[in-house]
């Protein structure tokens, strides 16, 4: 709704520790950690979002924290159709429209299901930064910028499904793109005053964006060789097309205001990125008579290709002009950026083996993966000797779970896994970034290795009466090859003081915490109509890093999600609503850290049936207009940043505003 996209945090991590699956099969996202933002899937499509806590051996590794598996609606799970029209208010008065459906029905001897979205996405922001010397100091300038982020966002996805009495057909596909344009304009006033003498610069930075995501994939599942044995191929692909540019007026570079000697620069720069992922298993499982035996092996194969190629246009002036939309003929030639013209090829082959097993009050399972990379790095714009560089690693992963049934209402869930987690896309391009983190430079590290981190899972789970449940779970992982950005020794191209910095395979680091779950009718309390749902997790963690200990980048103390639900049956009516707040987190660079504060979000929502049919829905979020808070500490070598000794301090506050949004839907 907002169209800002974040990747999903499990356990607070950032989104490259979570695993997103589109009904099983993973999906290129955009990026630079591989994540995919899965708001992009309209509610419509989805039969069901699987939380999974721990890895197992029929899965692809990649799930240190955990996995999201986003079911898509097939065939069997509808019986007929829907279509659902709507509207949303966003806090500058705009409104844009929604519309989807999804229709099923019967094909020759299978089933089919279509389903199609249109979604307007609309954030207007404003934000305020304060910049000092140092904590405390002299307030050298105010930044008051407005952030517009407006797009659509188009879905189409279908399947079919044929099912006999020995075997399954299933075929499926998806289509999701978001053409988005952001806006964002800034102006900095100098010393703490806001008045045209003060002006400092206007910057102008406007971005056009297209990604598509589509998926094709076929399943097919026969009795066969004592067994049942699977057959299944893929393909996926992601494209994104972004052209942005920046232009900044600057005002006060010297001791005579405007309009004496001032600059402008403008930088247009174009990015294009494409990713290709062919996928395919060939499995079996057969009856061990009070087990299960399943193996196979998967295969997967990366191709993303990146190019980024700009220009910039610096010019003095003696009146520096108005700000004005850029013109053609502007800009050019466009050269390729410092280590944005590469060819990245990922390469697996994992064999698994899985026993599986029911024992009276247990239910196990025991398996290995072993996965198996090659990748291949070609980087036009690293230096010669360093544009072809290929790498591989194996890792054994073994997984065990248990699952103890104490009684009809309690159960206990064990699991014990290893995991593993590749490097980001830019971390392994051998390219030199200059003035990449602060004044330091960046290179790439080709010949990193994944990370990987053994995890423990404890839960328990108490039914309550037909519909409730409770729950608690504690996780640990203990992370080895943990990858850090580090300096190599070596001066950076700023000149003494600045070092070139690089990433690599440093020291360990641990994540744990608990996990509390509520969901239950208030039956006991006389409110049977009357729903809640409860969910707190409590997150910590430990990391050694160049400046000493530290949590995990951003991750939250708490994440706290608390509401209810209320039926009126006489009224053909319902209400509800959703509270949301999380804690204080910390990020630590080089040459820069970040304190973020949340507000909390209240949701509300109201809902009237007209008919068994037709349905309303009213829907207000952040109705408490939360705002998101950061302090920066900015330092310019890594000396400064132990010694405190400030480049600047700056403290930033960003507010969106209430959102409303009214929805029909009719099913036939």
């Amino acid at each position: 709704m907002s169209s800002e996209s974040d990747g999903a945090r499990l356990r607070g991590l950032d989104p490259g520790y979570t695993q997103i699956l589109i009904n099983g099969e993973r999906v290129p996202g955009a990026g630079l950690d591989r994540s995919f933002f899965v708001d992009r899937i309209p509610a419509e499509l989805i039969e069901r979002v699987e939380v999974v806590r721990s890895a197992s051996a029929n899965r692809s590794g990649d799930a240190m924290a955990g996995a999201l598996n986003i079911v898509l609606r097939d065939g069997y799970s509808v019986d007929g159709g829907y279509l659902r029209v709507g509207a949303l208010h966003f806090d500058d008065k705009r409104v844009k429209g929604t519309v989807g459906g999804v229709y099923s029905g019967e094909f020759g001897p299978g089933r089919f299901i279509v389903g199609a979205n249109v979604q307007g996405r609309r954030n207007p922001k404003q934000k305020t930064s304060w910049r000092y010397s140092e904590p405390g100091g002299t307030l050298d300038d105010i930044e008051l910028q407005s952030d517009l982020r407006d797009g659509t966002d188009y879905s189409v996805n279908g399947s079919y499904d044929l099912r006999t009495e020995t075997g399954a057909l299933k075929l499926d596909g998806f289509f999701v793109r978001t053409s988005r344009y952001e806006d964002e304009d800034s102006i900095e006033y100098a010393g703490g005053r806001i008045g045209p003498a003060d002006l400092l610069t206007y910057n102008d930075n406007n971005v056009d964006i297209r990604t598509d995501n589509w998926s094709l994939g076929a399943r097919f599942d026969q009795d066969m060789a004592g067994g049942r044995t699977r057959f299944k191929i893929g393909y996926a692909e992601l494209s994104d097309r972004q052209d942005e540019v920046e232009e900044e007026y600057e005002y006060l570079r010297d001791t005579r205001p405007f309009p004496e000697d001032d600059r402008f620069t403008g930088d247009l720069t174009f990015t294009r990125l494409k990713d290709k992922e062919i996928t395919g298993e060939l499995s079996h499982r057969r009856d061990l008579g009070g087990a299960e035996l399943a193996f196979g092996v998967q295969y997967a194969r990366k191709d993303r290709d990146t190019a980024i190629t700009t220009d910039r246009n610096r010019i003095t002036i003696p009146n520096a002009p108005a700000p004005r939309p850029t013109l053609p003929g502007d800009y050019g030639p466009f050269l390729p950026e410092a280590g944005g013209l590469n060819h990245i090829r990922e390469e697996r082959i994992d064999p698994f083996l899985m026993v599986t097993g029911d024992a009276g009050a247990f239910v196990w399972e025991a398996g290995v993966r072993w996965e198996n990379t090659d990748t291949t790095i070609e980087d036009e714009t690293a230096a010669a000797g360093a544009r072809d560089v290929k790498n591989d690693y194996s890792f054994l992963l073994p997984s065990a779970h248990l699952r103890w049934t104490l009684s009809a209402a309690d159960r206990i869930n064990l699991s014990v896994a290893r995991t593993v987690r590749r490097p980001n896309f830019n971390f392994i391009s051998p390219a030199l970034l200059e003035a990449e983190l602060g004044d330091n430079d960046f290179f790439g590290n080709p010949d990193l290795k994944p990370e990987t981190a053994w995890g423990l899972d404890l839960g328990y789970e108490r039914r309550m009466g037909r519909r409730g449940v409770a729950g608690v779970n504690v996780f640990y992982r203990d992370v080895k090859d943990l990858i850090e950005v580090a300096g190599t020794g070596e001066e950076g191209s700023e000149g003494p003081g600045t070092f070139v910095l690089s990433p690599r395979n440093t020291g360990d680091g641990k994540v744990w915490g608990i996990e509390f779950d509520l969901s239950t009718p208030l039956t006991f309390a006389g409110l049977e109509n009357t729903g809640v749902f409860f969910n707190y997790s409590w997150l910590d963690s430990d990391i050694t890093d160049e400046f000493g200990g530290r949590r995990f980048n951003d991750q939250a103390k708490f994440v706290l999600n608390a509401g209810f639900i209320h039926d009126l049956p006489e009224w053909g009516a319902a209400f509800g609503a959703t509270y949301r707040k999380q804690g204080k987190a910390f990020g630590r660079i080089i040459g820069e850290e970040v304190t973020t504060t949340y507000g909390a979000d209240l949701e509300l929502f109201v809902e009237k049936r007209l008919s068994d049919r037709f349905v309303i829905r009213l829907t207000g979020s952040n109705l408490l207009d939360g705002k998101k808070r950061e302090a920066f500490d900015k330092f310019n070598t890594i000396e400064d940043q132990i010694d405190r000794d400030y480049d600047e301090f700056e403290r930033e506050a960003e507010e969106a505003g209430p959102v409303f949004q009214l929805v029909a839907r009719m099913t036939f």
